[in-house]
C-alpha cells in the first residue's frame, strides 16, 4: 500500500475563504511575511497552503489573538504576480491538492508553516444522468458571469463530477463550515449529489424527476 505523500514546513496562508481544487484565488499581498513567502515560492516553484481561519484576522496585529485555522486546506500554486502600488502585489493562484495539517508552528516573521499530508485527488467520475442538470445550470451561470479563468473550461470538465461540484461549491452561498465539509469528501460523486440537493432546495436548478 502506498504511503500518503507528506510535505514539511509548507508555508500557510490563513484566510476567510475555502479554496477548492481547480479554483482561482486572487490575493492582494502587502504584509512582509507574505511577500517573502510569495518570493520564496516563486523562486522554488513551490506552492503554499491556504487554510480557513476559525479565529483571528488575516492581517497581523499586536492587538489581535493568534490565528486559529482549520487543519484541512488546499495547495495554492502561483500563476502570476503583478505590482499594484508601493508595497502591494496582486497574485493569481490556482487550487491544487487538498491536504491535512499534522503539525504547525509560527515563525518569528509571523508566517505559519506546517507539516501536511496530501489527501487523494478526485478520481475522474462521469456525471450520471440524474445530475446532468447541475452541469447544464453551471454552464449557463458561468456564461453569464464571464469569469476569465473559466472561459476556457472544456467539455471534459463539464462532464466530470468533481470539477462541476467544486465550481458550485465556490459559487453557491453557504457557510465556510459547510464548504469545508464538502471539501473533505473523497467522493466527487457524493460532493456533487449534496451540492445539487442544496441547489434544488434553493430553486437554483429545477428538481430532477426520474421518468418511470
Amino acid at each position: 500500500m502506498t504511503s500518503p505523500l507528506t510535505l514539511v514546513s509548507l508555508p500557510i496562508f490563513p484566510l476567510h475563504t475555502v479554496l477548492f481544487p481547480g479554483g482561482a484565488l486572487p490575493l492582494r499581498v502587502f504584509e512582509p511575511r507574505y511577500r517573502m513567502m510569495v518570493r520564496c515560492c516563486r523562486e522554488q516553484g513551490a506552492p503554499f497552503g491556504v487554510v480557513t481561519l476559525l479565529s483571528g484576522t488575516e492581517v497581523q496585529s499586536s492587538h489581535a489573538p493568534d490565528e486559529r485555522f482549520h487543519p484541512l486546506g488546499t495547495l495554492a500554486h502561483i500563476d502570476s504576480v503583478a505590482p499594484l502600488s508601493s508595497g502591494l502585489e496582486l497574485i493569481q493562484c490556482t487550487g491544487k491538492d487538498r491536504f491535512r495539517i499534522t503539525a504547525s508552528r509560527k515563525l518569528s516573521s509571523g508566517l505559519w508553516v506546517a507539516d501536511v499530508t496530501l489527501l487523494p485527488g478526485d478520481t475522474a467520475t462521469p456525471i450520471p444522468a440524474d445530475l446532468q442538470h447541475a452541469a447544464l445550470a453551471l454552464r449557463h451561470v458561468l456564461h453569464n458571469l464571464s469569469l476569465p479563468h473559466l472561459e476556457q473550461a472544456t467539455e471534459q470538465q463539464f462532464a466530470d463530477c468533481g470539477w462541476v461540484a467544486n465550481r458550485w461549491c465556490e459559487l453557491f452561498p453557504m457557510s465556510e463550515q459547510l464548504q469545508l465539509q464538502l471539501l473533505e469528501l473523497d467522493s466527487p460523486l457524493l460532493r456533487l449529489e449534496l451540492i445539487t440537493d442544496a441547489l434544488e432546495g434553493a430553486g437554483i436548478v429545477p428538481q430532477h424527476h426520474i421518468k418511470t
